[in-house]
């Protein structure tokens, strides 16, 4: 029986091409719960920042990460994966989310919105 996934977490594929990409996907892989998909995408313009991660979720704010490679970085977002998972919006202050991840967070976009007005 195939497992639905209703989140998605973004992998960069151009930052340190596809094997930079297949090793993170890798070390990933067995700690992320089921709902979460492992997506390699073309760049995510944090090319300054190498790894770029990105995290997406329905009606949830958005993240961007950059300079994702090492074990506790892959740690850390494994593990605000798990907690964006179980949050009802996504939203989190810095202060919240895994303390190596304190200083690499690119972007928190809102939750995309089609009835909001301008």
């Amino acid at each position: 029986m195939a497992q639905d996934t209703d989140h998605s977490l973004l992998i960069c594929t151009t930052c340190r091409g596809a094997s930079g990409a297949n090793r993170l996907r890798a070390a990933l892989a067995a700690r992320l719960p089921y709902r979460i998909a492992l997506r390699g995408v073309d760049c995510m313009a944090g090319c300054d920042r190498p790894i770029t991660v990105g995290l997406q979720g329905p009606g949830k704010t958005q993240y961007l990460f950059g300079d994702i490679e090492t074990e506790a970085d892959i740690e850390a977002i494994a593990s605000f994966a798990r907690q964006f998972l179980h949050s009802t919006t996504g939203w989190s202050k810095a202060s919240e989310r895994p303390e190596p991840l304190f200083n690499k967070t690119l972007a928190r976009l809102p939750a995309f919105n089609p009835e909001a007005r301008p």
